[in-house]
């Protein structure tokens, strides 16, 4: 190591490589395994070199996190391709972007250089302790960024996966960064019988957590479900972004809208629109539109469609409940935006340079702070707009009982490229914390109907267009997540403070 660090550029490339390899452990790849090789090499080379000197370690952490963000986040830079005032803008985005997030895990290495870790058990401990808890802030800080923690790697197991009904998503990131770490212990300074332990207990910990989540999804065949009386059909358009670039009619793609979704005058129906359907178009000018509403739709359906609304000279990403005459039954306006993409931080600043959100329009929308269940036909919706879904205990405010979750989406700016695949991920950590069906309408994205175990019942390829109808859904209790929410998370941390004091004292 001595001989690596005469040559510096070696610590910035081993980290930025390790982080670069563990992206590839997230969807839609999820080579979860390859976690078990970077984490604990990272950890090693951390080891090896925090001793000479802080800004050492942190550049560790640093250019770890950049080779993962880099990685896994490359996709941000489609939604500058759509303006050309933007597009000089990609190169920046490319490099500040993952910068910045990588830096959450420099904080992560300079802290744990305060530890004086070595070669024994406590330093996994100390090490996914203060990863998880940096993972948690991210999450929080500056309006928060919960994406592509760790325990994504997991997507595509549900098995393992079905312990997120008990302890949440931080919780699991925990025990996640936790397990990927224990094969460290091959090379710490610990007798071979001691070794070995560690490696049967959390093999034998990972095959009964594999197993108990299989019991749950078998079980889960036998769950009754609840009839709606009524059908539901979720709508996937696929139309483009670049369309509303333009000047195309919005009559035609509401025309498009209706025809895609079939209405049979005759059957009760709740037909589900994407956000970003008609990006074109604020509620306040869809009236303008009513005679094809009126002439399709009946007094049998309702719509939800995710839309622009103004009230108060303020302008909101809404999603609103109509009937077949256009009048408002429900609302619902974002509470969490996308900074820079729905809202431009420092706008009087940044308008002095002629840079406006990406989205179209130069307004910034403006954050609602109440999210109230929408009842529809006796069936209680928590609504949530596009990237709200990524916000693991917090996508119910008012703690009341509900029957389905709601999604609607609008992934088009994410391109052909990962982050339609990493954004629907969360859409099944989200079903199985909170032990509810969810219903996912997106534009250019997956469209899906998803039970409570994260099971997909029924999906739209982000590539395809098309339409589902559902009847019925699985009605379950409230977990007990949905319970206490991330309190469970601090409750995990407390458990390894005193476990990492305890190894200390013995020397471990």
């Amino acid at each position: 190591m001595t001989l690596l660090l005469q040559n510096k550029a070696f610590i910035f490339i081993i980290p930025f490589v390790l982080g670069l390899i563990t992206s590839f452990s997230l969807p839609p790849y999820s080579f979860f395994f390859l976690n078990f090789i970077t984490f604990p090499l990272l950890l090693i080379f951390f080891i090896s070199n925090y001793k000479y000197g802080k800004w050492i370690s942190f550049k560790i952490g640093w250019m770890f996190g950049f080779g993962y963000f880099i990685s896994n986040l490359y996709w941000i830079t489609n939604s500058l391709t759509f303006e050309e005032n933007f597009k000089p803008l990609i190169p920046i985005a490319l490099i500040l972007i993952p910068l910045f997030l990588g830096g959450f895990y420099g904080i992560v290495t300079f802290v744990c250089s305060f530890f004086s870790l070595n070669k024994k058990l406590s330093s996994i401990l100390i090490f996914s302790i203060f990863f998880s808890l940096i993972e948690f802030v991210r999450g929080f800080i500056l309006g928060g960024f919960p994406w592509n923690l760790i325990a994504f790697a997991w997507t595509d197991y549900l098995s393992i996966l079905q312990i997120l009904s008990y302890i949440g998503t931080y919780a699991f990131n925990l025990l996640t960064l936790t397990i990927f770490l224990i094969p460290t212990i091959i090379l710490f300074n610990h007798k071979n019988k001691t070794k070995l332990l560690f490696l049967i207990l959390t093999t034998i910990l990972l095959i009964a957590n594999f197993f108990y989540g299989s019991i749950i999804l078998k079980n889960n065949e036998k769950v009754n479900s609840r009839n709606l009386n009524f059908a539901i059909k979720i709508i996937s358009p696929k139309i483009e972004i670049k369309r509303f670039f333009g000047d195309e009619n919005p009559e035609k793609i509401i025309s498009e809208l209706v025809q895609l979704s079939k209405p049979n005058n005759i059957e009760k129906t709740v037909f589900i629109f994407p956000e970003g359907a008609l990006t074109s178009v604020y509620l306040e000018d869809l009236k303008n539109y009513s005679y094809i509403f009126s002439e399709n739709y009946s007094d049998q359906h309702k719509i939800i469609i995710g839309i622009n609304s103004t009230e108060d000279k303020k302008v909101f990403n809404s999603m609103v409940v109509l009937d077949s005459s256009l009048n408002i039954l429900a609302k619902y306006n974002k509470n969490k935006l996308v900074p820079f993409g729905e809202f431009l931080p420092f706008e009087n600043f940044f308008r002095k340079f002629g840079l406006k959100k990406i989205t179209q329009g130069y307004r910034s929308f403006t954050s609602d702070v109440e999210r109230k269940i929408i009842n529809i036909n006796n069936i209680n919706f928590v609504p949530l707009i596009c990237y709200e879904i990524i916000y693991s205990g917090k996508i119910n405010k008012t703690n009341s009982d509900f029957d389905l979750i709601l999604n609607i989406s609008e992934d088009g700016w994410f391109g052909n490229s990962v982050g339609p695949y990493q954004h629907f991920s969360h859409s099944i950590f989200r079903s199985i914390e909170e032990g509810k069906s969810l219903i996912r309408s997106a534009n250019n994205g997956i469209s899906a109907f998803i039970n409570p175990k994260g099971q997909i019942i029924k999906q739209i390829k982000s590539t395809e267009r098309g339409v589902m109808e559902i009847k019925s859904f699985e009605q379950t209790k409230k977990t007990l997540f949905s319970s206490f929410g991330n309190k469970i998370f601090f409750y995990f941390l407390l458990i390894y403070i005193s476990l990492f004091f305890f190894l200390k004292n013995k020397g471990s």
